[in-house]
């Protein structure tokens, strides 16, 4: 299939997020402090547990930032167009939950639709009759046919074979760490098994193994039962819920990690100036961060979202998609985040710089005439740099809940976008019917609690490594 490649920006903020982490790894190997500091993250089995499972989620943020349009059927020789609908690597890879759309709400593994309807059935002897009832899906348990009775078991049967499947994959991988432990401590796989279990290997590979396990025991019970039904039953214009939450996974990603180009910059940058030089810079910046600081946040974030809603709408001609239109209104939101969310950070590095400057060997460094520029890059920098890593690590969850909390009050991100917050927000008169749509919400909740969870458990995990109280 021909299709046209589609860069929004917000993918190339984060693919230069994602080579930014492989630099700044490969920079930490070479530093014999933050190396030490990382290893000590690695032996953390809840940390490295959750750094699992946010590499799951990770790994489906980048499938959904590969975007591109589709070639439309046209005649032979004319010029090629393309579809406006801009899709992504995880689109072509979920394209039966994409697809597969009913007519309305249904229930987590449903049979039949939520609401009941007018419908004309064939009696005994042929003649129509005229019922309200629960009509059939058109997908979901579509292989039954009219042997719905065989449901509960067809639904057991394939949850025992992906979970099989599961564990026969599970174990293959398990078997390979152990080989690679028993060949390098040379010893035999009994012990390695043995030592990989008991926790006495130098990274924590019992935990990622356990939440690799795990993630892969949901991965295929997804993946075994979507394939004939909707596992998290579809919404008011019969979307399947687990593709909206799966599509749901980038919008989260982007608000947490994205926002940190706004907030490291300008938080680092002020918060070492403020400390390191005093006088009027610091009260020039303390001044500004404190007139931020005044403002509710709610309210500077809402003005500026509707501010920039409004350049948006008065300038079509600037978007060829609706995708590029909503991602332009995400990045908007992130930088206005960014913006709001950096003083935080930047008070805590001033008066940590305030402190270091009066070491000795920074008024050595001050008498030898060595340059300003030079003792904050090589002296104040790398002492503070386990603070911003703390920092940012900790404010990934609250971004993320940020998000959810903006867009149900409708100043988040666009309506067309799916994120955790949007699927919040259209939930509220879900649960004022009767009966209660309640999957929904159970579905946005349930991941976006995972991610949150996860975050924090690595953000403690990095915390204590770093931390020199800690130590």
């Amino acid at each position: 299939m021909n299709i046209q490649p589609v860069l929004l920006w917000s993918d190339v903020c984060i693919w230069l997020l994602v080579l930014a982490g492989i630099g700044a790894g490969w920079w930490s190997r070479r530093q014999p402090p933050l190396a030490a500091a990382w290893k000590r993250v690695g032996q953390s089995r809840p940390g490295m547990a959750a750094a699992t499972i946010l590499l799951a989620f990770v790994l489906v943020g980048l499938l959904d930032s590969l975007h591109y349009r589709e070639q439309l059927p046209g005649k032979a020789g004319e010029k090629a167009s393309y579809s406006v609908e801009v899709l992504s690597a995880l689109d072509r890879l979920l394209l039966p939950l994409r697809t597969r759309v009913e007519k309305t709400y249904s229930e987590p593994l449903a049979t039949r639709a939520y609401a009941k309807e007018m419908m004309e059935v064939r009696q005994a002897d042929g003649s129509l009759r005229t019922m309200r009832d629960y009509p059939r899906l058109k997908f979901g348990g579509a292989t039954l046919g009219a042997d719905e009775a065989r449901v509960d078991a067809d639904i057991a049967g394939r949850a025992i074979r992906a979970v099989l499947l599961a564990a026969v994959v599970w174990l293959g991988l398990c078997l390979v760490v152990v080989r690679r432990l028993a060949c390098a401590d040379g010893v035999p796989l009994k012990q390695a098994w043995q030592a990989l279990w008991c926790g006495e290997t130098a990274f924590a590979w019992n935990a990622v193994l356990i939440a690799f396990g795990a993630l892969m025991l949901v991965a295929a019970l997804l993946l075994g039962l979507a394939t004939e039904y909707h596992v998290f039953g579809t919404d008011k214009v019969g979307q399947d819920v687990l593709y909206q939450v799966l599509k749901s996974i980038r919008t989260a990603l982007v608000i947490g990690l994205v926002t940190t180009l706004v907030t490291l910059p300008l938080a680092v940058f002020l918060g070492i100036i403020a400390g390191y030089f005093r006088g009027w810079i610091d009260d020039l910046i303390q001044y500004i961060y404190t007139t931020l600081n005044s403002i509710p946040g709610v309210l500077l974030i809402a003005a500026a979202v509707l501010m920039m809603q409004v350049v948006i709408d008065t300038h079509p001609q600037w978007f060829a998609t609706a995708a590029e239109r909503a991602d332009l209104r995400l990045l908007a939101l992130c930088f206005i985040l960014g913006l709001t969310s950096w003083t935080g950070l930047a008070r805590l590095l001033r008066g940590e710089a305030l402190k270091l400057r009066e070491l000795e060997y920074i008024q050595a460094a001050q008498a030898f005439g060595v340059s300003d520029l030079r003792i904050i890059s090589r002296h104040l920098l790398p002492n503070l740099m386990h603070i911003v890593i703390i920092a940012l690590v900790m404010d990934f969850s609250g971004l993320v809940l940020a998000e959810a909390v903006l867009s149900y009050v409708g100043i988040g991100v666009d309506p067309s976008m799916i994120s955790f917050g949007t699927m919040i927000n259209n939930a509220r008169m879900e649960l004022g019917r009767e009966p209660v749509v309640w999957w929904s919400l159970v579905a946005a909740f349930a991941f976006m609690f995972v991610l949150v969870l996860a975050a924090n458990l690595l953000a403690d995990a990095v915390r204590d490594a770093f931390d020199p109280r800690m130590a």
